[in-house]
């Protein structure tokens, strides 16, 4: 809104410093600060309001120490984190990108639903919630919107280098004609790259679902190869095999960062770490020079989505001032519901979403001893009468509650582990 506003400004009358709004990283800077001004000033007062309402979290005893301490503590904050990102990039992104539209409805639909999820809860006072079928339902939803509108939306593009061409040097002039091979070198010169072995080839922006498979050289990887069988009717095929890829990912992100919600800042925390590291990986994928030097996949027009990740890792931050132990809100479903899905969706759209098991690392193990004790469970209830557990409770930092760990140690070591994952994650620019 305020792009368009002061683009405006400066075209019709020159106004002084109008031209600051072009810079993604100014407007990335005025997003990450609002939102921070948002959840300390507003966040005190919904908590305050959801305090009157007596919204406060009913907490299932699990037989841990300290645990009836938190009950009665307001929950749904996730709508202070919610508010914290949407009214940033509604004033400093640009509204007419694709990228950015597509965030703003994935973090509506899953706050939603989650919204609904914590209001049957806390209003209807049924402590199961929204029945976990209509959540799957939701995050297919999310999953088929995303996954659609990348494969199919004109405006998804990445820069391709296909057209080649062989050039011989003549008294300082370039005569040039087509030729088969790719050049294995070079540098970009305009819209081209010349290589070291008399090859020259031209960019354009194509309509493609490519991905990178991290820690691998030529590492751009085309869901449609997977239907290779098909011969040229894979493009037109290739959407039933990359729609449900996204729907998986997207329900696996989101229900991991659901589980990981369990202690006072420990979701939140985590959170803003992956996605300061999606920030990094949306600034280079979307400037051209970094793209080139780094050999990535450039995305016209993604640089946007650093607007957006920014607001988010300042929601996430500013969160934590009263989410932080002792929590004086919880984001409930609200808030985890969204903020899983939103990860997956930004990785899915700067093209590493192959990347979110190193990078959610802690939603993935968070996850998994989740299915490993149930399953472990049911397996031995079967074989000897009795259901026999893996962990002394799941997910896995309810484990270390019962080892006798402190509740700010346990969350704080898992930041740490997150921010080795981001490191390492990063790392895959270079390690090839």
């Amino acid at each position: 809104m305020l792009y368009d506003l002061f683009n405006y400004l400066e075209r019709a009358f020159d106004l002084p410093g109008a031209q600051l709004f072009r810079f993604i990283s100014f407007r990335a800077a005025m997003a990450i600060l609002l939102s921070l001004v948002i959840t300390m000033v507003l966040g005190k007062r919904i908590i305050a309001y959801l305090q009157k309402k007596q919204v406060g979290e009913s907490i299932r005893d699990l037989g841990l120490e300290g645990q009836n301490e938190k009950a009665g503590t307001p929950t749904m904050g996730g709508l202070i984190i919610l508010a914290a990102v949407i009214v940033p990039i509604l004033l400093f992104a640009r509204l007419s990108n694709i990228y950015i539209l597509l965030m703003l409805a994935v973090t509506v639909i899953l706050g939603m639903i989650g919204f609904m999820d914590d209001y049957i809860k806390v209003f209807r006072k049924n402590k199961k919630g929204l029945a976990g079928r209509f959540k799957i339902m939701g995050q297919v939803l999310v999953g088929i919107l995303v996954g659609a509108t990348i494969y199919f939306h004109p405006d998804v593009q990445i820069r391709d280098f296909s057209t080649i061409y062989k050039y011989e040097v003549n008294d300082g002039i370039i005569a040039s004609q087509p030729a088969e091979s790719y050049p294995a070198s070079g540098e970009n010169l305009g819209n081209g790259r010349y290589s070291d072995d008399g090859h020259y080839f031209l960019s354009h922006d194509v309509h493609s679902n490519k991905t990178t498979i991290p820690f691998l050289k030529n590492n751009e990887f085309d869901y449609n190869s997977l239907l290779f069988f098909l011969g040229g009717d894979a493009y037109r095929w290739g959407w039933l095999i990359y729609i449900p890829i996204v729907i998986l990912i997207i329900t696996a992100v989101s229900n991991g960062a659901n589980l990981t919600d369990g202690l006072d800042g420990l979701a939140t925390g985590v959170s803003a770490v992956v996605i300061f590291t999606l920030l990094v990986f949306a600034y280079v994928s979307g400037n051209v020079l970094f793209a080139d030097y780094l050999n990535i996949i450039y995305i016209p027009h993604s640089g946007e989505l650093v607007i957006f990740a920014a607001a988010f890792v300042g929601a996430c931050v500013g969160f934590l001032w009263y989410n932080s132990y002792p929590a004086s809100v919880f984001m409930g479903d609200t808030g985890s519901l969204a903020i899983g899905g939103i990860i997956a969706t930004l990785a899915i759209v700067v093209r590493k979403e192959l990347l979110l098991p190193l990078l959610c690392g802690i939603f993935l193990i968070e996850s998994l001893s989740v299915i490993i004790q149930v399953a472990w469970f049911k397996y031995t209830r079967r074989k000897y009468g009795e259901g026999r557990r893996i962990f002394l409770m799941s997910p896995l930092h309810h484990h270390y509650q019962k080892k006798g760990l402190a509740e700010p140690k346990i969350v704080v070591r898992f930041w740490i582990v997150s921010i080795m994952l981001a490191v390492l994650s990063v790392i895959t620019l270079k390690v090839r």
